[in-house]
């Protein structure tokens, strides 16, 4: 093994990389999902939140250096980090620290992923880190970050970019990259109308994760130039299309070190998208793992008790068939298939629940069919209430996706809540 992939050399460097976690984004194609929360603190799995995984996976890469920028209706977002996330030893220099928009350079919020990092850059300053890795607060995945390092330091890299291959017909909500033999990046379009396939590939297009690698001073030189320009002040947008042709940019693939195969990840931010990558979980082998002890995804989950199947008569039998239901649910004579139900969910008699998703502390009173549907937390289902079975009468009511997709939310059944969730 060579110096500079050995597991001490990648540990020298995750103790020296900060990683800023960008999580203001208002999530505007979650629909309703976002309306009273940030898309980084959205419920997901069962029991976690989308911001998890990307700090799960700082934290099992070695990386204990951490920055949460927030914006849009954080406060969900920030309790949920001081709950399930303050177990880090400062005195050991480890932190998730909260870096909300506090317009301490402009009079602005933020105004792109770039000028939210360089709104920060006293505070990256401060740390003093060797290397600034920037990522997105809103994608589910799982990722030593370990070797994107050492791959980013072994090329002599200004920036190094994470990418997946994705389908060409998905291709126009990405990034697009093309790449010379060495894997550096030649060119960079943001969300092109009219993707080009990656080389050797009709099907696939090259596309980045959100995941970007820079060397400090550099990183301060290039948000310092773009902010006195006139742009939109984002990385995949501006900084990264006007570093092409003057630095070393890198393309990073990632792929399972063992099969050399397409990682999982997934972009969570469309209901389909979202119900879909939930659903995916309940597959006898997902190729999201949440077993795997090796690799956790920490969370922060109150004091529940286990889950709880209830009656045993025909008609009026607790009973779930390819389904994962969290700790704190009762299931009273209810049938579940092929669905995810959150923390604290209570399902009544004589209810059919299909291919869904019940977010925390939903309420599905007797006699409900529910399929195909996405249920906010909070939400109660008055008894006999039928949803995703007829397209134009959930319309009515309710958010319907193109494919079919039901979103409910208190808001929608007339349940003005309004709580912190």
């Amino acid at each position: 093994m060579q110096e500079n992939a050995s597991p001490r050399y990648v540990s020298r460097l995750t103790r020296n990389t900060l990683a800023l976690i960008l999580a203001g984004g208002r999530g505007t194609r979650l629909k309703h999902l976002t309306q009273w929360r940030a898309k980084p603190a959205v419920p997901f799995g069962g029991k976690f939140r989308i911001i998890d995984f990307p700090l799960s996976n700082c934290v099992n890469s070695g990386i204990r250096r951490i920055g949460v920028l927030t914006q849009y209706k954080a406060h969900s977002l920030i309790r949920h980090i001081r709950q399930g996330w303050s177990s880090l030893r400062a005195d050991f220099g480890e932190f998730v620290e909260l870096l909300p928009a506090q317009q301490r350079i402009e009079t602005s919020w933020y105004l792109g992923t770039a000028d939210a990092v360089y709104q920060s850059l006293d505070i990256v300053r401060m740390h003093n880190p060797e290397l600034v890795l920037i990522l997105a607060g809103d994608h589910v995945y799982k990722m030593d970050y370990g070797p994107l390092l050492a791959y980013h330091v072994e090329k002599g890299a200004d920036v190094t970019v994470g990418c997946i291959e994705v389908p060409l017909d998905e291709a126009s909500a990405f990034g697009l990259m093309n790449i010379n033999e060495d894997n550096q990046v030649v060119r960079f379009e943001e969300k092109p109308a009219d993707p080009t396939p990656m080389p050797g590939s009709q099907t696939h297009s090259l596309a980045s994760m959100g995941i970007y690698v820079f060397n400090r001073e550099f990183m301060f030189k290039a948000l310092g130039v773009d902010a006195r320009t006139s742009s939109e002040h984002d990385f995949g947008k501006d900084i990264i299309p006007s570093l092409i042709d003057k630095a070393q940019v890198y393309a990073y693939p990632f792929r399972d070190p063992a099969t050399g195969d397409q990682s999982y990840w997934r972009d969570v931010g469309t209901v389909d998208a979202f119900w879909r990558a939930n659903l995916e979980l309940v597959e006898v082998t997902p190729e999201l793992n949440l077993y795997d002890r090796e690799c956790p995804i920490w969370t922060f989950q109150e004091q529940l008790p286990p889950a709880k199947f209830v009656f045993d008569e025909d008609q009026r039998r607790g009973m779930v068939v390819d389904s994962m239901v969290s700790g704190g649910c009762i299931v009273a004579g209810a049938y579940l298939r092929r669905s995810v139900l959150f923390s604290s969910v209570v399902v009544d008699e004589r209810t059919k629940v299909q291919d869904s998703v019940i977010l925390p502390e939903a309420r599905i009173e007797p006699g409900c069919r529910i399929s195909n549907a996405v249920i906010d937390k909070h939400c109660r289902i008055e008894a006999g209430t039928v949803i995703g079975e007829d397209p134009e009468e959930d319309a009515r009511r309710f958010h319907v996706t193109d494919s079919g997709v039901v979103l409910v939310t208190p808001d929608m059944l007339g349940q003005e809540i309004h709580v912190v969730y």
